[in-house]
């Protein structure tokens, strides 16, 4: 484990986050997908199964895929807003059989100011370990997801939406048609 658990956790949900508004539509079409999304990614707390709810998400993937194309000025800058804006207050806090992490928002706040603080806090924990590298885009041509390249050797390339095996056949395939020829 490169940051801690719950650093890893927000980070993931972030990108995760980012990624619902893809080339490949909207993966957060209506509340029970958010339901599932937050199920997913093991949120906690207050979580309301709103059309208003789910709006105030939806509005929240545009700064957070900013952060994955910033320079790490714009990326404080960001962070620092939305802690100012939810008025962030970092606490240890224990709940659900999980050991002491931190939280700067109480568990009653609503879910989008939650996600926004969480990844705000996760993206604190890049910028402070020199370690904003770690936000990729996708290399695969077709796809603009982002990642966040958790292993130890930083060479993780792919989203999670299958692209990864889409390049390796593509270049199988082109090995196979060179041999041909």
């Amino acid at each position: 484990m490169l940051f801690a658990h719950d650093t890893e956790c927000s980070l993931s949900a972030a990108a995760a986050l980012v990624n619902t508004d893809g080339r490949d539509g909207e993966a957060l079409p209506d509340v029970p997908a958010l339901d599932a999304f937050y199920v997913a990614h093991s949120y906690s707390g207050r979580h309301e199964h709103t059309e208003e709810e789910l709006l105030a998400v939806r509005r929240l993937r545009p700064r957070l895929r900013r952060i994955w194309h910033a320079d790490t000025d714009e990326v404080v800058a960001i962070v620092n807003a939305l802690l100012r804006e939810n008025d962030a207050l970092p606490q240890l806090i224990t709940h659900d059989d999980e050991p002491y992490h931190l939280h700067a928002v109480p568990r009653d706040a609503p879910l989008a100011t939650r996600m926004a603080v969480e990844a705000a806090m996760a993206m604190a924990d890049l910028v402070r370990s020199g370690e904003l590298s770690r936000l990729r885009v996708c290399d695969h041509p077709d796809c603009e997801n982002v990642l966040v390249d958790l292993s130890k050797n930083r060479c993780r390339r792919f989203c999670d939406a299958g692209c990864g095996n889409r390049a390796a056949v593509t270049a199988y395939r082109a090995r196979k048609a060179a041999g041909r020829s």
